[in-house]
């Protein structure tokens, strides 16, 4: 039974109501520094803790918790005559609840200046000790870290004589230590990106120790394959706009695989926002991870309706997203072919009207916003790879013609918008596009000539002429067969990273062929 409550939070926010709650409850309050002024401001009766310990809070404010009055209170097993009785001896009540924030470490360390004092002085050490004794003894302690957990514990303590059942309080306790162990790592993070000077703008990317948090979202049904088990799970920083936050409409539950390819649709479709782009409605189809069609166009409809052409064999069962809402003509010719899930900002009610009678349709809606993830990271044997994610976007006045022939107006569209693909597609890759929509994509080939090949036969099973095209190839051609390869299909101009030992051989044979060819600088590798 809850008689006693130990309350010391840096968000405020819930805490009056809660407090006021509990004080109605005949539950005796405990606090420290801020939140015992603001209760005592509310004319709640409030007993300071350096009233509770008879000792004054010291050093700043760093030592007022870390005390027998309090750990003793915490951490006696009341099932244990041999606890009680030294408690008795000591002078020692029990605290039955406690309810803490932690100092805003994360908070400090985000903000542009901040000095290293600033850091130290904002790991906290009372709190973590206080909510980890809470937490181990949690058949008798219930210890709150969200105030998103008030209401719920008050119902059950109205409903159970201030009665608080040993699930809720260990469901309470897993989420303290999974808490803290993410404080802790936070903080070992921070203090190893440093280097000699504790320079807070020059710390490293790479800390000596990398601590990762995430929490599980779901378990799945299988992994990759049948006979592969596989989990989800969303990284504890709130990262806006990205497919962790994705609001499920109606569907089967999600599959491993349905997941890592509605990321990849997710963020391709994304880098045709309007903040990014022109802004115009674009549709991205996506199977095993690559794009099979991308178009751009002025309407949601027709942009799906162009992307659909690219590929129509491949698309079947694919990822479908939008960077506009999906409204109800948009609606009606995606439920014409087998789609597996289908993503966007927002659903008309004459989309989800349609979608309706096909209830294994997975629809997912999310928040259109420019997301960078703060780390890429790839699992290797008895390890992993760290880097910073890909988000360069090359702009036009970046571009460096290399050819006698400068291309049109039309072209340079054309070759930024085949670009804009080229990224999202597993390397070796080129990607043959024009009039705001793909017409090849060859993708992951041992060789980039291959690649090339394959993209002009994609286009010609689709029916689909190459004359005039734009090509966009990932990385430089190592050699002009590549080259020749697009040309002889239809090209005419070619964007591509530069780069090569027989960059001068590649651009001769690209005056020979009379296209024009344009180097970003930029390679966009995607393994």
């Amino acid at each position: 039974m809850i008689q006693t409550a130990l309350l010391s939070v840096s968000d405020k926010s819930g805490i009056m109501p809660f407090a006021k709650a509990l004080h109605e409850l005949g539950v005796k309050l405990i606090s420290t520094g801020g939140t015992a002024k603001l209760l005592a401001e509310n004319k709640l009766p409030v007993i300071e803790v350096s009233e509770l310990t008879k000792f004054p809070e010291m050093l700043d404010g760093r030592v007022k918790t870390l005390h027998p009055m309090v750990h003793g209170g915490l951490l006696a097993r009341r099932d244990y005559p041999e606890h009680m009785a030294a408690l008795a001896q000591h002078g020692i009540q029990t605290i039955d609840m406690l309810v803490i924030n932690l100092y805003p470490f994360n908070q400090t360390v985000a903000k542009e200046q901040c000095s290293f004092e600033d850091a130290i002085e904002n790991i906290d050490i009372g709190g973590p000790a206080m909510l980890r004794a809470a937490a181990k003894n949690h058949q008798d302690v219930t210890v709150l870290i969200s105030p998103e957990d008030y209401e719920s514990i008050l119902a059950e303590m109205r409903a159970n004589k201030n009665k608080v059942s040993f699930e809720s309080n260990f469901r309470l306790a897993k989420k303290v230590f999974a808490h803290t162990a993410q404080y802790d790592g936070s903080i070992a993070n921070y203090l190893s990106s440093l280097g000699q000077d504790l320079a807070h703008e020059q710390r490293s990317e790479y800390p000596d120790t990398l601590h990762l948090a995430f929490n599980k979202v779901q378990e799945m049904r299988y992994g990759e394959n049948p006979h592969q088990t596989a989990a989800f799970y969303k990284d504890t920083r709130a990262v806006a706009g990205a497919l962790a936050n994705y609001r499920q409409l109606q569907g089967k539950e999600l599959s491993y695989n349905n997941i890592a390819d509605a990321d990849a649709a997710w963020e391709c479709v994304k880098s045709f926002g309007s903040t990014i782009t022109t802004g115009e409605p674009a549709c991205v189809i996506i199977k095993h991870a690559n794009p099979c069609g991308v178009a751009v166009a002025g309407s949601p409809l027709e942009a799906y309706q162009k992307a659909f052409k690219t590929d129509s064999t491949s698309a079947f069962g694919g990822i479908i997203a939008f960077n506009r809402a999906v409204d109800g003509p948009t609606a009606e010719a995606v439920s014409k072919q087998f789609v597996e899930v289908l993503i966007a900002p927002a659903f008309t009610s004459e989309a989800l009207a349609i979608f309706a009678s096909k209830q294994n349709v997975r629809l997912l809606e999310i928040e259109l916003a420019e997301t960078i993830n703060p780390q890429d990271i790839k699992r290797i044997g008895g390890g992993i790879l760290v880097q910073t994610p890909d988000v360069k976007n090359v702009g036009m006045d970046q571009l460096r013609v290399v050819t006698k022939r400068q291309p049109t107006a039309q072209e340079l569209q054309d070759l930024m918008f085949a670009w804009r693909v080229a990224k999202y597609v597993k390397s070796n890759a080129i990607v043959f596009c024009g009039n705001g929509m793909t017409l090849g994509v060859g993708a992951g080939q041992m060789s980039r000539i291959d690649s090339a090949r394959i993209a002009s036969i994609k286009a010609q099973n689709a029916g689909l002429s190459l004359q005039n095209s734009a090509v966009a190839s990932d990385a430089f051609f190592p050699f002009r067969d590549g080259l020749d390869v697009v040309v002889d299909a239809g090209a005419s101009c070619v964007i591509q990273p530069g780069g090569s030992m027989r960059d001068e051989e590649v651009v001769a044979a690209a005056d020979e062929r009379g296209i024009a060819m344009v180097y970003t600088g930029t390679r966009h590798f995607r393994h």
